[in-house]
């Protein structure tokens, strides 16, 4: 998950899951950090063939961390529900590993220069960025994480999560 990182500012990034399935789908969504992360809903029914927005809000915060890292994570689990299950079905009994088959995604929290005015490509160079690459911005060099959750499908190609689609997108305020 991408936050555009400022200073004493209020973040929020949008995730989206999409339900490519026939079945009713319940998640919930944990963090390492739940102090400085709000997730709205943390928990939630997505209809087959159907998506949901969640969005994931970081408190200002008051200082940068050491180069701009992040330990932060994200836990996405997902479990088949009963059709016809609402928000108000989901337990805490759903998700336990030893219910049932619950499929997990794992999200890592990268920390981006704020969105800027964009910045002349340079002749021969290519359009977006491939993660981890650099580009030079109003002369100074500006390391780029492009993580995106789509990333992660080859370590989840097994499992019920591959049905569904993960985008995430900052949220500029």
């Amino acid at each position: 998950m991408k936050f555009p990182f400022e200073l004493k500012k209020q973040i929020s990034c949008s995730l989206q899951v999409s339900n490519k399935t026939d079945n009713y789908v319940a998640f919930k969504v944990k963090t390492t950090n739940p102090k400085k992360y709000c997730v709205r809903p943390n928990t939630g029914i997505v209809l087959p063939r159907s998506t949901c927005d969640i969005v994931v809000t970081m408190q200002a915060q008051k200082e940068a961390p050491a180069e701009m890292q992040c330990k932060d994570k994200f836990l996405l689990q997902s479990v088949v529900a009963s059709v016809g299950a609402t928000p108000k079905d989901i337990t805490a009994e759903m998700f336990n590993k030893d219910q049932g088959q619950v499929e997990e995604c794992k999200l890592k929290v990268v920390y981006v220069a704020p969105r800027q005015p964009p910045s002349p490509v340079a002749e021969g160079s290519e359009e977006g960025f491939s993660p981890r690459s650099s580009a030079l911005e109003n002369g100074n060099e500006v390391a780029r994480m492009y993580v995106d959750s789509q990333d992660k499908l080859p370590e989840v190609k097994n499992s019920l999560v591959r049905n569904y689609i993960i985008h995430h997108q900052p949220v500029y305020q």
